[in-house]
């Protein structure tokens, strides 16, 4: 290959789409087993790469040359091959950097926790240092010198300003993992985290749902990227367009969540923005339907509702990991916390607010069937809506105009 990332696990990988915002070069993804990298390299057939976990500290006596700053670091993540050397730099660095600057998250005179001891939390630890951080923290999993256990941290460490996450921890397709109980650190003003997929992790979320400051991984790979290509093709990138590359990958991967009442239009509006997008149109009880293989109705019946509620969280759960989707819900889809959570971790949600009156019951909708229950679901469920949504959009206007709307919020 001529350029492209490697490391162990990597079909969550979205390097190569990033890779082709920045430069008219062929980049693909490699897998390679840890008893196969050796020869890889000395073998030397490409021309720049990108190298990702768990091989970061493996390659570096692998290089003729590594940059001292990524020698001091003890962490390679690009490696060029100039006249059959190969030279070693560490564009993480820069990324992540302009991860805590985004969002103008301050370190300087802060006590940081960093999660994991491997080679990316070594260039999280130069940067956090070059930032000002007062006091570095590490805990991991597993005994490792200069590491403190969970309990340790839990028990000594609570008073932790900013928490870095460079685990692979709530990392597709293990959605849900969550390296930590943010609830436990009264004075936590930050969270970073290097995990790009899902979007935004469950740890990101929590943090945003106490109101503090977080933002996963994506932004720094884009970022990372663009200093990559400076290596690769020995020639200065106009850093500026991190936040233009960043977007742009985004606005391909992200999805739409569509909630609302039964009859509100998530079916109708989706597909339109399915159209207006590109976007893959996914509707979860269609999905159920087929999951169950009976009409919703007939499940309800024999089933109940606690049941069909179980499934529909299994659905959503499979639904929402993946990327670039249109996704219409059920009208009870957000009585789940963890499907609001879920559909949140690669996109956003929108509440299409369509008034009681321009809704109709209809016989395929079991707790909807008749006009006295969706009045009941409606007053039951509004306040869970509008609290559930990043976006409240209304919903009253014709299926062009609601998805005009829609479209216009997301695409900002």
């Amino acid at each position: 290959m001529k350029y492209g990332v490697i490391g162990e696990h990597l079909k969550h990988s979205f390097s190569k789409e990033i890779h082709a915002q920045i430069g008219d070069y062929q980049y693909e993804i490699k897998e390679i087993e840890p008893q196969n990298l050796e020869a890889f390299m000395k073998e030397r057939d490409f021309l720049g790469i990108n190298v990702t976990i768990p091989y970061k500290e493996k390659v570096i006596p692998m290089l003729d040359y590594v940059d001292p700053a990524a020698l001091s670091i003890g962490a390679v993540n690009t490696v060029v091959n100039r006249d059959g050397k190969l030279y070693g730099y560490n564009t993480d660095y820069s990324g992540m950097k302009a991860l805590a600057e985004r969002i103008g998250l301050n370190i300087k005179g802060k006590k940081v926790l960093v999660v994991c001891t491997g080679g990316t939390s070594k260039t999280a630890t130069r940067v956090l240092k070059d930032m000002g951080a007062e006091e570095i923290i590490y805990v991991s999993n597993v005994s490792v010198p200069g590491a403190l256990s969970y309990e340790e941290v839990y028990a000594y460490h609570t008073d932790c300003e900013i928490i870095f996450n460079t685990s692979p921890v709530g990392m597709y397709p293990k959605n849900d993992g969550i390296p930590l109980d943010l609830e436990k650190f009264g004075q936590l003003e930050g969270v970073l985290d290097v995990v790009y997929n899902p979007i935004r992790t469950s740890l990101v979320l929590k943090a945003e749902s106490m109101g503090i400051k977080a933002q996963g991984g994506l932004f720094m790979l884009g970022a990372q990227a663009v200093y990559a290509n400076e290596h690769f093709m020995s020639h200065k990138v106009d850093k500026s367009i991190c936040e233009g590359v960043f977007k742009s990958v985004l606005s391909g991967k992200d999805n739409i969540a569509l909630v609302g009442m039964p009859c509100s239009g998530k079916t109708t509006v989706g597909k339109a923005l399915a159209e207006k997008t590109g976007k893959l149109f996914v509707d979860t009880d269609a999905e159920i339907v087929k999951k169950v293989g009976m009409s919703i109705p007939e499940f309800f019946e024999k089933h109940g509702e606690a049941e069909f509620r179980r499934i529909e969280g299994e659905v959503i759960a499979e639904v929402s990991a993946k990327n670039n989707q249109i996704i219409a819900t059920g009208g009870g889809a957000i009585l789940n916390p963890d499907n609001v959570r879920r559909l949140k971790q690669n996109g956003n949600v929108y509440f299409l607010d369509r008034d009681l009156e321009l809704l109709f019951p209809t016989e395929d909708r079991p707790l909807s069937s008749n006009r006295e229950a969706l009045k009941k679901r409606y007053e039951e469920r509004y306040d869970i809506y509008l609290s559930s949504c990043d976006t409240r959009v209304d919903g009253n206007g014709t299926v062009d105009e609601v998805a005009n709307l829609i479209y216009e919020a997301w695409s900002k």
